[in-house]
Formats: structure tokens, sequence, C-alpha cells
């Protein structure tokens, strides 16, 4: 039922546009994103087809697993075959915009915003690519990234209604709770993606991975010092899952999905699967974006866009189906089946962001309130290299496996970081 109704979603929405003046030869080829929800990536075939139909555009839609888009749209880029239009995410949109594959799309940026209420601060920050492409590259259509993931059935009775605001609180509510067999945090201190979390931790604690211009590594610092003091109360206190230095990639999920962990840092994707095989969980759970620190909140986003290949003949065509896409009643259908949170600031009033769906108020809160990605620090190769060599977990794992103190943990993820950075 559910698909019969996205196509007539698909089918309604694309009305109303007018028929693009081209050669009927020609044919827009689209690659979207394949994300885990089938109902999402049917939606997004059927309407992109219903809008060729209705505007005499013959279209083409091939649905590329997100795991496979960089090797898949490298090669196209090595033999000029790439689709006319894609979702990219945004390290590839950053990477291409340098070499000049996407085409400028500001005046179509402008005027989704024009008739949307603009953009959220997050999303529009996140992927100006100004800098590296003289003008906008990418049009966002959703955002993603961590949510602070909670057992709210515990920690109601225990006095705990809301969300934890603060780093120090969430230690608090976690205390609470922490009870055999479930643990209070269940957040990773291993060499995965997960753990990356410290990092923004770190940051809200005025930790920097670098100086203002990218360059310079100063993880070494009081800021870090503070962190790593919270970072080892939360340890000896006995909160963190058995286990969380070692985790591969879905420890915490499954330490949260058991029904071992009251608090985890995860995307929606935990929550989804909890609705689909532990309704009663899902039930019993809430979504939030991540606490602050003393500095502030660092809850980043990751947003996903849709480009246009330079080269391709169908420019106006492809500006036409994005503007299509980015409409109020077929977005309000999408996010109902995707895991993506709002880039429009009217689209936070859709049906989608009512309230029903907890994963939803989730990342409406995270779209609202979520930062650029490494912000405040550059967000740059160094970074993501930085990033995926684990060098503040492996700090952390430093503190609370090893024993090391603070200074000698700091200056071991100072020279890391450092010789990354100089990499670049």
């Amino acid at each position: 039922m559910l698909a019969t109704a996205a196509s007539g979603v698909a089918l309604a929405a694309a009305g109303g546009f007018p028929m693009p003046a081209i050669a009927q030869s020609k044919k827009l080829t689209y690659w979207g994103g394949l994300i885990f929800s089938e109902d999402a990536n049917k939606l997004l075939t059927d309407a992109i087809m219903a809008w060729g139909a209705a505007n005499g555009v013959e279209t083409e839609v091939v649905m590329i697993n997100q795991n496979e888009t960089v090797q898949k749209v490298s090669a196209a880029v090595s033999s000029n075959t790439m689709p006319d239009a894609l979702d990219v995410g945004l390290d590839l949109l950053l990477l291409l915009s340098r070499q000049g594959v996407f085409s400028t799309v500001d005046d179509l940026y402008k005027k989704i915003g024009d008739a949307q209420g603009g953009w959220f601060d997050g999303p529009d920050r996140a992927t100006d690519t100004s800098a590296v492409a003289s003008g906008r590259t990418g049009i966002p259509f959703g955002v993603n990234g961590n949510l602070l993931l909670r057992r709210k059935d515990l920690l109601e009775p225990a006095g705990f209604a809301e969300a934890p605001k603060t780093w120090e609180e969430l230690v608090t509510q976690a205390m609470a709770v922490n009870k055999s067999p479930v643990s209070g945090l269940g957040l990773a201190l291993s060499n995965v993606g997960d753990a990356n979390v410290q990092v923004n931790i770190l940051q809200s604690y005025g930790g920097r991975i670098a100086d203002d211009a990218g360059k310079m590594v100063t993880i070494k610092s009081e800021a870090t010092r503070t962190y790593l003091t919270w970072l080892k109360d939360a340890w000896d206190k006995g909160l963190f899952s058995p286990g969380n230095t070692s985790w591969d990639g879905a420890g915490d999920n499954q330490a949260y999905l058991s029904g071992q962990a009251a608090f985890i840092a995860n995307t929606g994707s935990v929550g989804i699967a909890a609705k689909k095989d532990d309704p009663e969980l899902f039930e019993a759970s809430a979504f939030s974006p991540l606490p602050a620190g003393p500095n502030g909140q660092v809850s980043p986003i990751t947003p996903q866009t849709r480009a246009i290949t330079a080269a391709s003949p169908m420019q106006d065509e492809a500006k036409a189906l994005i503007e299509h896409l980015a409409q109020p009643e077929f977005m309000n259908a999408y996010f109902n089946v995707a895991i993506y949170g709002p880039v429009l600031k009217a689209q936070e009033k859709l049906a989608a962001f009512d309230g029903s769906n907890s994963i939803l108020v989730g990342l409406l809160g995270l779209a609202q309130n979520g930062t650029a990605p490494a912000a405040p620090d550059v967000y740059n190769a160094a970074w993501a290299d930085l990033s995926s060599n684990f060098i503040i977990p492996k700090m952390a794992q430093r503190v609370v496996v090893d024993g090391w103190d603070f200074d000698r943990a700091m200056d071991e993820a100072q020279t890391q970081g450092q010789a990354i950075y100089d990499k670049y």
C-alpha cells in the first residue's frame, strides 16, 4: 500500500512544471543514492520518472549503493560517463567541486531557499563550495548525523524526563540507571567511526584539533585536559559498557538493541532497527542532538546533496528536476520513509515532523541546532585523515585502558596528529 501511495505522491507532485524546450532524443540520467529504505528508494525513482513523463523528458534512474558511490563516480569521471545529475555526499561533493566536475547552481539554491523560508544554518555552511568552485555546486536535500539515543523507560522513573543538555548531565543521568545488565554509557572508545563522537565532546569542552588555518595541530591544551578529566571520571564510575574500547562498528548498536546500554550516540538507523524488530524498545526510546559542553554544543550534521554534472547537455532540465524534488509534497513523503532531517526552515512544519515519529523529531533537532562538519575546526583533508586514524579515540584508550597520565596521552596524540597534518 505504501508503494502505491508513494507513486501517487510522485505523480501528483510532478504536475505544475513547465515543459522544458528540449530535443526529444535527449535522455536525462539520474543516479540516486540507494539507502536502507526500499520505500524511499522507490519513491525517489517513481518521482523522477513521473516528473519526466509529465514534462516530456525521457528519464533514467540508476540507484547506487551509497557505499559504492565513490568508486562508481570516480570510474565515471575517468571514462566521461557521468550521469546528468546525482545524489552525492559532502566529502565527494567537495573533492569533485575542486576538479570542476559539477555545475554551479547558486541561482537554484537561492530560488529554493527563498521559496521555503531559507536554509538551516548547518546545511548552508556545510555545503558552501564557493571557496573551491567559485559558487555552490550542491543542493542539500537532507541531513543525518549522530543523535543521542536514550532509554526513556529507565530514565523517566529515575526523574529524568528530558534529554541531558550537557555532557555533565549525561553522566548524572547515566549514573541513575547504571545497574547490571544495563550500562549507563554505551559510547564507543574503540578504533571505529562511532568513537569519533569523542572529538565532538572534546570540542564542546573548548578543545581543538588544529588552528584556524587548519595546519597546526593544537590537541594538547588545557581544554583537552578538561575533556579527559570528564572522560576519566565517567570511566572510573563504571558507566561505560564492557568491551567498548575494542568494539567493532556495530558494538554500540548491539549494546542498545540488546537492552544493555541506556545511552548511545548513533544515527537514526538504530532506531529504525528497533522499530522493525523490537517495537517495545523503540517506544521506550527517545532521540535528541548531542549534548553541549562548557564551550557550546558540537553536534555535526552530514548533509546529502544533489548535483549537476558540468558536462551534461541537460542543464536546464536537471535544474528543473532538482527544484521539483525539493517541493514540500514530495519531501514530506520522502522524509517519512528515509532517515534524513530537514534542510529548509519551512520543512519543519511538514507533517513528517509533527512528533509522531521520534526519530524524525531527533533529526529535526539536529537540523535546527546541528553544526557543520569539523566545526569549529577546519573541514579539510587533514581533518578527514586524522579522523580516519582515530587519533582522539586512541588518546582516550591511552588514558582509560593503559593508565597513561593526561600529558603523556596528549603528547602522543599531538605528535601523531601533526604528522598527519604535515602531509597536507
